[in-house]
């Protein structure tokens, strides 16, 4: 066997061992996340939106109050944070939001949520101490939504477009709260 190859077969070798001590001392990158990343995506007329999140499960837990608490900020999902995409300008609430890439965070509270929609980009949603990473000198926009009582539990958060009646909205959903934001082309 030549020198190359055994070099080659000695840096796959440590490669393979520094993998497994990775995935057995700091992240199984073998199991499936906890909150698995997901997309929301619609297309209409000429109207690209897509929302790209993490969902974290609800498993038996009190979320809103408890895990996620009211009145402090959220990174409005799990792990990384969110981010919202859209080809064109909006209309939202009333509001106009440039076309863009945006990072989404959310105050929820028991009787409606605040929603910003923040120009800054974020690695991760929050820092080492798990405090938000937001900084609210880059929202672009920031507004409230009523909180709506669903009669069904949402296991897995989710982030929705919904256009059923014609009228475009973005809906969040977890445990038995709905958020719904109004959406239109400017």
């Amino acid at each position: 066997m030549n020198s190359f190859l055994k070099r080659l077969l000695i840096i796959l070798a440590f490669v393979a061992v520094g993998l497994l001590c990775y995935s057995a001392f700091v992240e199984n990158i073998f199991s499936p996340r906890l909150s698995p990343k997901d997309s929301a995506k619609i297309e209409l007329n000429d109207l690209n939106l897509k929302v790209e999140y993490n969902r974290p499960s609800r498993r038996e837990r009190k979320i809103f109050g408890a895990l996620v608490p009211f009145n402090k900020v959220w990174r409005t999902g799990a792990n990384e944070a969110t981010t919202f995409q859209t080809n064109m300008d909006l209309r939202i609430n009333g509001m106009r939001l440039a076309k863009g890439k945006y990072t989404v965070w959310t105050v929820p509270m028991e009787n409606n949520w605040k929603i910003m929609f923040n120009t800054r980009q974020y690695e991760w949603g929050v820092n080492e101490k798990m405090e938000p990473m937001w900084d609210p000198n880059y929202d672009a926009i920031e507004l409230e939504a009523a909180v709506k009582e669903l009669d069904e539990t949402v296991e897995k958060f989710t982030i929705a477009f919904d256009n059923t009646t014609g009228k475009l909205k973005l809906t969040f959903a977890w445990d038995t709260t709905l958020i719904e934001i109004p959406i239109e082309a400017y």
